[in-house]
């Protein structure tokens, strides 16, 4: 399945035009490599994506076509999220 797809279906990004975006910008990388929206995602792959300060890893569990939205969080699991700053010091 198709990056871009994969994460609008399982519900990370809710657009996937937006995924798309963030993919060709080189913020998502599959297995420590840059991915393009178009890079085809397999089961144990795991996604570095970076949402400005943020930057979360993801395992692929499973890979459906559709799914209700109560279901799409088995289809991956968070393995680390992390920030690049730490707004609770007090220092802004």
């Amino acid at each position: 399945m198709r990056l871009d797809k994969f994460l609008k279906v399982s519900r990370i990004i809710k657009r996937r035009s937006v995924a798309k975006k963030i993919a060709d910008q080189g913020r998502i990388f599959i297995n420590d490599k840059v991915a393009k929206s178009s890079s085809n995602v397999a089961v144990g792959d795991l996604l570095t994506i970076k949402f400005g300060n943020k930057t979360e890893k993801v395992k692929i569990n499973r890979i459906v076509e559709t799914t209700k939205k109560d279901e799409a969080e088995s289809m991956y699991e968070i393995v680390d999220e992390s920030y690049e700053h730490d707004y609770d010091d007090g220092v802004y």
